[in-house]
Formats: C-alpha cells, sequence, structure tokens
C-alpha cells in the first residue's frame, strides 16, 4: 500500500509521493517529487479497488492502464499541447505506473470554484476552450482511438494560460472496434449510442460520439448547466446502473428522450448576438441523435468554431486550436 513518502521507481528515476490529488474508478493520482526537484502527477492503479473487484474487471484496469501509457508515450512532441503530458512511465508493485506532468486542477473543480465565487466564463473562453479540446480529440483520433469520456473532471486546467488539457485515456477504446459489449464513459455526458445499447446489447459508440460530449460540454460551459438530457441519464444510471436505459425508454414511450430542447437551443444561442444562427447550427450539429448527423472529423468542428466567432464577434484572430 502507497503512502506519502512512499518511493516509486520507474523507468527513469524515483519519485517521492507527497499527498494524494485525487483519481479515477480504477486509477490513483498522487503530487510527487521528481528526481530534478520538480513536481509531477503520478497515477497507480488503485489497489485497494484492485482487490474488491471480480477478475475480469482487474484485468480490465491493468489493459486500460497500460493503453494510456502507450497510447501518451506515442505522441510525437508537438502533439502535447492539448493532452497531458507523459513524463515516465513503468511499474510499480507489478502494476502499470504513469508520472504526469502536474497542472492547477481539474476544469470541474476551477468551474465550481468560480461559479461559488458568482464568476461566469464568457463565451468567447468557452469556445476557446472547446477549439482546444477537440484539437486534442482530433489527435486522439487520428490515434487511432475513441475517448468516450469526455467530461469537466478529465480536462486538466492551467490557469495562468486559461490552457486545457485531456487527461485519463483509460476509457478509450481502439475505433476499428465498431462495437463493444463494454459500457464506457459518464453517463451525463454520454451519447445516444453510449447510453442506450443497439437491440444485441452492444454499444455502437465512435469518433462521433466524443463530438456529442463536446457538445453537451460547450452548452455546459456558455448556459452554466447539463443538458436536461444528459441530467436524465445521469439520474436514470445512478437508479438503476446500466439498465437505467430502459427506464429512460419507458418514460418517454419507448423513444429516446430528446437530446437537445428547443428553449435549450434558444437558450445557448442568445449568448452569442448577432451569430446566434451559426450558434444553433453548431450547436443542433454536436448533439444530433444520430451519429451520422453529426460532423465527420475535428477539421469540420474548428471551421464551425471558427465561423460562430467570427459571426457573434467579429473576432479575426486564430482560435486558441
Amino acid at each position: 500500500m502507497v503512502q506519502q513518502g512512499s518511493i516509486v521507481s520507474l523507468t527513469r528515476g524515483h519519485y517521492r509521493l507527497s499527498a494524494p490529488l485525487g483519481g479515477s474508478a480504477y486509477g490513483v493520482v498522487w503530487r510527487a517529487e521528481a528526481p530534478d526537484g520538480g513536481a509531477v502527477a503520478l497515477k497507480l492503479v488503485n489497489t485497494e479497488q484492485m482487490a474488491r473487484a471480480p477478475i475480469a474487471l482487474r484485468g480490465h484496469w491493468i489493459d486500460s492502464a497500460r493503453l494510456e501509457a502507450a497510447f501518451l508515450a506515442g505522441l510525437a512532441p508537438w502533439d502535447g499541447r492539448h493532452v497531458v503530458r507523459l513524463i515516465d512511465s513503468g511499474s510499480h508493485a507489478g502494476l502499470p505506473a504513469m508520472a504526469l506532468e502536474l497542472l492547477d486542477g481539474d476544469l470541474a473543480s476551477w468551474l465550481a470554484a468560480e461559479r461559488a465565487a458568482g464568476r461566469w466564463i464568457a463565451p468567447e473562453q468557452a469556445l476557446d476552450w472547446c477549439a482546444q479540446v477537440n484539437q486534442a480529440l482530433g489527435k486522439v483520433h487520428a490515434a487511432g482511438f475513441r475517448y468516450l469520456d469526455l467530461k469537466p473532471g478529465n480536462l486538466l486546467i492551467e490557469r495562468a494560460g486559461r490552457c486545457l488539457k485531456l487527461a485519463d485515456f483509460g476509457t478509450s477504446r481502439p475505433l476499428l472496434e465498431n462495437a463493444t459489449d463494454a459500457y464506457a464513459g459518464t453517463a451525463s455526458w454520454q451519447a445516444p449510442e453510449q447510453f442506450f445499447p443497439a437491440p444485441d446489447g452492444r454499444y455502437l459508440a465512435g469518433q462521433r460520439s466524443d463530438y456529442f460530449s463536446l457538445g453537451a460540454l460547450l452548452y455546459y460551459l456558455v448556459c452554466g448547466r447539463m443538458l436536461r438530457y444528459g441530467a436524465a441519464c445521469g439520474e436514470a444510471y445512478g437508479l438503476h446502473g446500466r439498465a437505467g436505459f430502459a427506464a429512460l425508454r419507458q418514460r418517454h414511450g419507448g423513444a429516446l428522450p430528446p437530446s437537445l430542447a428547443p428553449d435549450e437551443a434558444l437558450d445557448f444561442a442568445s449568448h452569442f448576438g448577432a451569430g446566434a444562427c451559426q450558434a444553433t447550427l453548431l450547436l443542433q450539429s454536436l448533439l444530433a441523435p444520430r451519429p451520422e448527423a453529426r460532423p465527420q472529423h475535428a477539421l469540420e468542428i474548428s471551421r464551425m468554431l471558427g465561423a460562430l466567432r467570427e459571426a457573434s464577434h467579429g473576432v479575426t484572430h486564430r482560435m486558441a486550436a
């Protein structure tokens, strides 16, 4: 069991754990002292959860950690602007371990603190951030993966430059696997094909599932609240687990709940002045119920984001993407 002061040895050196930072279902993250005297975020497999998990799930967690390390190690140096940077990797206690760059926390916590203080981000900042996340998704997809768990808690923030970086790639799946038996992601931020399985029980989540989550994030940043669709999926999952999709369908007469209500689209568009039409087009495109109706690739989204900024504020400088 690791604790404050424990030493973790990876490929490039030794790291001393100084304070817990948090973690996910299968991972735990510590602030650690690096060999050069700096600080890193050290990510380890959660051994306490591992001991209580079924054997099959333990293997899945280990595979997810290895996949995350392999993906990050495969990025070229110039690919890391909006993807968390891998500093070192190896194993600890026979399990995968990674040293990652240490940032200022996650976007969910940062936004909660800002809103508690009565501060709200400007629509221009929301567009900039979504352009950054779109760039990160483009790199994930170009590497042959679907991310599948885009949400504020998986975006790390560098406060000085208001820069976001995508983190926690354990849920990612290869793009070539068009369907999976495994449920992946967080219900409140998922595309319909992630939450509602196909008739054969498989989930048909793909590259465009990430674009739906990007739309949900953009709405959240601009309007300050989650989509009602996402809130309903999250509530259903909280009450019924993976079977929550059936309860939600039943509530809507067997149909899927609308992914974007008309009043939500109007509220979103109202923040963009003369760009209201472009805002509506962008949001409706990202949140289209069927994947084939969403943008095909990150470049198409980048162009739509740029058109919205131009129309609503006349900004001519390049977006932060």
